[in-house]
């Protein structure tokens, strides 16, 4: 049976193929330190539970809407309103199956062949394969340690052709944890303005923002960049619902229309019940939230002191998300028992087998320089996964 040509240009998620591999070796027995996870290690908090259980014992099991349940989508334009200051009416608002599938949806009908795709790296890995699947062209940027991992106005500016059609943010970002300033933003939106780029504005993490930093959407800064602009978010991390799968997007009219009709030939509604436990994570309380936040920040200090106090390692301050994205620039070039370490992958790779650590390299984001933890796991894992490192790299030669 011959696959189409979409299927073999598609490749697998490095992040989840580290989880997956480290996650087989605990099962093996192995004592395995897993920085890979990119969820949080919370349970979802008890009243959004509670919801859902209403919602099944009340009989909510049936379909609903294609793009999602009224009184959510009333929930996230108030949500939008309060937090971003942001007007939207409900036919703006498109709930998918994860805010991964709310990306898809917003790819596919923005995008045609040969468009061209402006892509900061580092980037999230699925970024890259919904932008080829869509038949576009990513064109990436590589940003540095140096300026926070974060494009600027010029970067910007030197990349646009002809076929540009679109660029991503993500902020607060994943790999890295860089969070865009208001000033940052009104510089990037001004040439997206004179260009009439359309923005794809992952804001998945907004909620995870350490530091006095404020979380600041593109959108709300013009009402022309508002028109230009796809905003992605979701349950996933700030409410720890990642096995929930609900996202949702924000949108012009004719924009979620669109995305309404693609998914309604795809998956249809979202889990009715997963709709219902949202709609109480977004009106409930929000203090699981906050005590999430606090240690979520503790474990980052703690990692970044420990990091940077590593030689050959240095570390920048994420200020949002729960990842840090450390260079190992002092090891490339260097061998452990006559294994060259030539990039990031070579060290993970080293680690998980020397050590049983699983880190994810940053090849997967387009920076084999760096690689990536997480701190969504728990204090005792970090400390015991950063003494091995430090034991570790401190045998190679």
């Amino acid at each position: 049976m011959r696959l189409a040509d979409r299927a073999k240009n598609i490749s697998p998620s490095p992040t989840l193929d580290i989880d997956a591999r480290a996650k087989k070796m605990i099962a093996a027995g192995e004592k395995v330190i897993n920085f890979g996870a990119g969820e949080p290690d919370f349970d979802t908090p008890e009243h959004i539970k509670e919801a859902a259980m209403a919602a099944i014992r009340m009989g909510k099991t049936r379909y609903t809407p294609v793009g999602g349940i009224l009184e959510l989508r009333e929930a996230i334009v108030k949500k939008l309103k309060v937090d971003n200051g942001l007007d939207y009416t409900t036919d703006q608002i498109v709930v998918s199956v994860g805010a991964k599938h709310s990306l898809y949806n917003a790819m596919m009908v923005l995008l045609q062949p040969g468009d061209e795709v402006i892509l900061p790296a580092p980037y999230w890995v699925t970024y890259l394969e919904q932008i080829k699947l869509a038949g576009a062209v990513p064109v990436i940027v590589q940003t540095s340690q140096e300026n926070g991992f974060k494009l600027t106005a010029e970067q910007l500016r030197s990349v646009i052709s002809p076929r540009t059609r679109m660029v991503i943010l993500n902020s607060p970002g994943n790999p890295t944890g860089a969070v865009y300033s208001r000033d940052e933003l009104l510089e990037l939106g001004k040439v997206i303005e004179e260009y009439g780029l359309v923005v794809i504005s992952d804001e998945i993490y907004e909620k995870l923002i350490y530091d006095d930093y404020r979380h600041t959407s593109i959108a709300s800064l013009s009402p022309a960049l508002k028109e230009l602009t796809v905003i992605i978010n979701g349950m996933s991390k700030a409410y720890a619902m990642t096995g929930w799968r609900i996202g949702y997007a924000a949108a012009p009219a004719e924009v979620a229309k669109a995305m309404v009709d693609l998914q309604s030939h795809s998956t249809s509604n979202p889990t009715s019940i997963a709709q219902a436990a949202s709609v109480a994570a977004l009106t409930g309380t929000q203090e699981p939230l906050k005590e999430m936040v606090a240690e979520f920040r503790r474990r980052r200090d703690y990692m970044l002191q420990r990091l940077n106090a590593m030689p050959g390692i240095s570390c920048s301050t994420p200020h949002g998300a729960f990842y840090v994205f450390p260079s190992i620039a002092g090891y490339i070039g260097r061998q452990y028992k006559g294994r060259r370490i030539h990039g990031a992958s070579d060290l993970a790779s080293l680690l998980l087998d020397e050590v049983k650590v699983a880190v994810v390299p940053g090849v997967a984001f387009g920076d084999d320089r760096c690689f990536r933890l997480s701190y969504a796991t728990s204090m005792e894992n970090i400390e015991e996964g950063l003494n091995r490192i430090e034991q570790f790299v401190s045998r190679i030669d």
